[in-house]
């Protein structure tokens, strides 16, 4: 018998719960540890950045081999930032882009 290209893996659905579980313990322990130590300025401005910084990270890297259709997304997303302020749809943006000009290109 066939396996439906729908059917599920208990061990890949175990994984992928048991990973969910830790990236939501990661952040619950992390703002209750936050929420019981005074935190210094400066730790909190490197905070505020680190989500920025984490994106550049993980994008950098696919963007410096990227072609034309990955360059022109990376525009869109800064256009998009510089007029939105907002991470969340510039990334949005760009992922719609890029699929696009890959599309088109």
């Amino acid at each position: 018998m066939a396996a439906s290209a729908l059917s599920l893996d208990p061990l890949v659905v175990g994984v992928i719960l048991a990973m969910a579980l830790v990236t939501v313990l990661t952040k619950v322990g992390g703002l209750w540890l936050l929420s019981t130590t005074d935190v210094s300025e400066r730790v909190e401005a490197g905070l505020s950045v680190l989500p920025g910084a984490i994106v550049i990270a993980l994008l950098g890297p696919e963007l410096a081999s990227g072609g034309p259709a990955e360059w022109a997304a990376a525009g869109i997303v800064v256009l998009t930032m510089w007029r939105t302020e907002s991470i969340l749809l510039a990334l949005c943006a760009g992922v719609g882009a890029v699929v696009l000009f890959r599309a088109v290109v």
